[in-house]
């Protein structure tokens, strides 16, 4: 991963789609070149934390400006930290923003529609970003602990190759800032949920006295390995939304009193 700066807004991408740059738009938001205030200064993304909503729609409108999408086509998730996937289609541009959604409970998007930019919220949480290149389709998923034990990357990967008749073996895959392993902790109830999965994911389990700390960005990419993706076709960033806290939102870090991320991939128009 790397960062890039646009007036003053700090964006993250991914080398692993440097080569389809011409065909795909993947970023990752951080704090920086937002209009937001005090606990949400300054690129909030989150209309749903208590934030100004005409702050929020402008760091939207300065964010998608500066990556290249267009803001009016927008197509947001509604996130309940389950495994549903939703399929887009051309009439869901600019729901969630300018539209209303008629769907919810939806943590991961996938399209093979050009110019749909996906768009799913992160603070600590998981942003995973997919893309065929092949059969030219795009997934975005969020994965926090819930979504991660129950495999949401596995179901995502079961679409596209289902609905797109994707390869997995085409599949290129990026995980971007998420809380890592040293910072989050939990406790048995997570455990649990945990050891009910389809595999063995232990190796990234670490208990200390009566808590637990998991690395989730790990446990999914163990997950899309699984699955039959090739080790070479994902990137894993490690970089920890906690401590670079002066950086990106964290839930762990700063409570309810903060903004979120956002995380962006889009087909270009050609």
């Amino acid at each position: 991963m790397r960062e890039k700066e646009i007036d003053s807004i700090k964006i993250n991408e991914f080398q692993i789609f440097d080569r389809y740059e011409n065909d795909i738009i993947a970023a990752f938001s951080t704090r920086f070149g937002g209009v937001s205030e005090g606990e949400y200064e300054s690129m909030n993304l989150s209309f749903y934390i208590g934030d100004k909503n005409e702050l929020v729609f402008e760091n939207y409108k300065r964010f998608s400006n500066a990556i290249g999408i267009e803001f009016e086509s927008l197509v947001f998730s509604a996130q309940k930290h389950h495994n549903n996937i939703k399929i887009v289609k051309k009439e869901d541009a600019g729901k969630g923003l300018i539209k209303p959604r008629d769907y919810d409970d939806i943590d991961g998007l996938v399209t093979n529609v050009k110019g749909l930019p996906l768009t799913t919220l992160h603070a600590d949480c998981t942003p995973i970003f997919f893309y065929d290149p092949i059969n030219c389709v795009i997934g975005l998923a969020h994965a926090g602990w819930r979504g991660t034990t129950m495999e949401i990357v596995g179901n995502m990967i079961d679409i596209m190759v289902k609905k797109f008749d994707s390869n997995v073996s085409n599949i290129k895959i990026a995980i971007g800032p998420a809380i890592c392993g040293k910072c989050y902790e939990v406790g048995e109830d997570v455990k649990i949920e945990l050891d009910k999965m389809s595999l063995d994911v232990s190796e990234w389990i670490i208990q200390k006295d009566e808590k637990y700390y998991i690395d989730i960005a790990q446990i999914n990419k163990k997950i899309l390995l699984s699955k039959g993706i090739l080790n070479e076709n994902i990137e894993l960033d490690n970089l920890c939304t906690k401590e670079n806290s002066e950086m990106y939102f964290s839930h762990r870090k700063h409570g309810l009193k903060r903004g979120c991320q956002a995380a962006f991939i889009q087909l270009k128009n050609k």
